[in-house]
């Protein structure tokens, strides 16, 4: 099955992997590149010291070029939204680290579970903030250091072409609502995935999949975790 990932590069290149090991043929166009402030990042870690809170491993890789001083921070304990992110932490050095499944709420419930007051959270831009409103719902006090920015990367006509023109993809994968609502904000690829073309759109989650069209809502199926694992389940 020829599948179009809608990932940032990097993270799209391990999907585009995990694809061709199952027998798909991967078709990569990123809508989204991160923009990385990890100045920011070490900033915060230098004026805290409770535990840290990162819902994308994007965030941890802002702070994998921080070096020695990061050092300090990583007996600190660290929360991470998804196994994926929480083995780049790992991978990193951090010795004390959680995960939750599913989404941010479930992580606010984990680090209540745990009574992490003070906790840093390692935020990007734009973002949907069910994390933080389920720490202010539990009481959980936090501060937050955006270190990242996630920026919309146009297609240009001829690249939406070479992937539509001939044998068109049979799925898409959307991982965020942020995405979503940027690809069928492009005119090309809106008319490319008409009505009567069947093509499958597979999404990460319920909020993910409230940036389908009405009309192409009968195309669209939902993870049933909101894991690369579940979503890739569907093709």
């Amino acid at each position: 099955m020829r599948v179009l990932v809608t990932r940032p590069a990097h993270s799209a290149e391990k999907t585009a992997q995990r694809l061709r090991d199952m027998g798909h043929e991967p078709l990569l166009l990123p809508i989204r590149q991160p923009a990385h402030d990890s100045a920011a990042a070490a900033a915060a870690l230098a004026r805290t010291s409770g535990a840290i809170a990162v819902t994308s491993a994007e965030a941890v890789r802002v702070i994998s070029v921080l070096g020695e001083q990061l050092r300090p921070h990583l007996a600190r304990p660290l929360f991470a939204v998804g196994e994926t992110t929480a083995k780049a932490a790992r991978g990193l050095g951090f010795r004390s680290v959680a995960s939750s499944s599913g989404n941010g709420r479930n992580l606010a419930e984990l680090v209540a579970a745990q009574a992490a007051d003070g906790l840093l959270y390692l935020a990007g831009t734009p973002r949907a903030e069910t994390f933080e409103a389920g720490l202010r719902q539990l009481g959980i006090g936090f501060s937050v250091a955006e270190c990242y920015r996630m920026q919309p990367v146009a297609p240009g006509p001829a690249e939406i072409e070479a992937i539509f023109a001939g044998t068109p993809p049979q799925a898409v994968l959307f991982y965020s609502r942020q995405t979503a609502d940027d690809f069928f904000g492009v005119a090309e690829l809106r008319s490319a995935l008409s009505v009567g073309s069947g093509i499958r759109l597979l999404c990460l989650s319920e909020a993910v999949a409230q940036a389908i069209p009405a009309a192409l809502k009968k195309n669209a199926a939902i993870a049933p975790m909101p894991d690369e694992k579940s979503l890739l389940s569907l093709l």
